[in-house]
């Protein structure tokens, strides 16, 4: 909603500025049609050309981030932390047990009650591999952490490519523009035999390939390139909150700690409360018993 707001805001002060200074809409209505053309085929050939159709995809998927915001609230690293203590209590309790839920969550009882968690896969498989290493007796927690980090910094990293390829497009939208308008200066000194107000409608014309470019580039692709890239880090601490918590584990710390340090290193505008936190995991103390 925000991001419509928003688009709705940068359109109605530019092109309502340009009114009310005494500008006329119709040069630029004219074209605009064959300007876009130009720029914005221009721009997604670029694009399709530097990237690969898995990355433009992911790209076109991400850009639903803009409207729809992060993917995890607060309500999301509440129920994480419930599932992660109650993996925890049973990998200590019964080992054995434990084991059928982390080679088979699609079937486990425990994953099951958060359908959104078990929908992620990479979520799910952090969980499982870490868990799993827990019950292989690793010696060195150290090792295993590093190991997650780097995992995390591969994927944060492939995640990030759509910010970086729209970003990229962003940067060549204002040349693509001079392009256009280099194309109607051109057009421009073919007519140089007509009358002044035909040529100053031409130069007109050929003006507006360059700030549609410019237009383009910082009112529109940049900031869903920034937007994109906010949401993906913020979505990232979901997955480090895994990591805290798994490796608070592999320490030998009590469930509870585990799960406070997970929490306290979890931001404060998505951090579940510590009364909400114990409510939620009073309750599945008592689904357990």
């Amino acid at each position: 909603m925000v991001g419509i707001v928003g688009i709705l805001i940068i359109f109605v002060m530019v092109f309502g500025g340009y009114l009310l200074a005494g500008g006329k809409m119709g040069i630029i209505l004219k074209s605009l049609p064959f300007e876009l053309m130009m720029i914005g085929g221009a721009a997604v050939g670029a694009f399709l050309i530097s990237n690969d159709m898995s990355s433009v995809k992911h790209t076109l998927k991400d850009l639903g981030k803009v409207f729809k915001g992060p993917k995890w609230k607060s309500d999301d690293y509440r129920d994480l932390l419930c599932l992660l203590f109650s993996l925890i209590r049973i990998a200590r309790a019964n080992p054995v047990e434990v084991e059928q839920h982390i080679e088979d969550p699609e079937n486990s009882s425990v994953f099951n009650k958060y359908p959104k968690i078990l929908a992620d896969g990479e979520a799910v498989n952090l969980i499982c591999d870490t868990m799993r290493s827990a019950s292989m007796n690793y010696d060195d927690p150290h090792q295993v952490e590093e190991v997650l980090e780097k995992r995390m910094e591969a994927n944060h990293h492939h995640a990030l490519h759509s910010s970086h390829a729209l970003q990229t497009m962003a940067d060549g939208l204002p040349a693509l523009g001079i392009v256009a308008a280099v194309l109607g200066v051109i057009k421009t000194m073919a007519a140089i035999d007509q009358p002044p107000e035909v040529l100053g409608k031409m130069i007109g014309g050929a003006l507006v390939g360059t700030f549609l470019g410019v237009f383009l580039a910082y009112g529109l692709v940049g900031p869903f390139a920034d937007k994109v890239k906010t949401i993906t880090e913020e979505d990232s601490h979901f997955y480090k909150l895994i990591r805290e918590v798994l490796v608070a584990n592999l320490h030998n710390h009590a469930a509870a700690i585990c799960i406070e340090v997970g929490r306290q290193n979890t931001p404060s505008h998505i951090r579940p409360g510590f009364s909400e936190l114990e409510e939620a995991l009073r309750s599945v103390k008592q689904d357990a018993a």
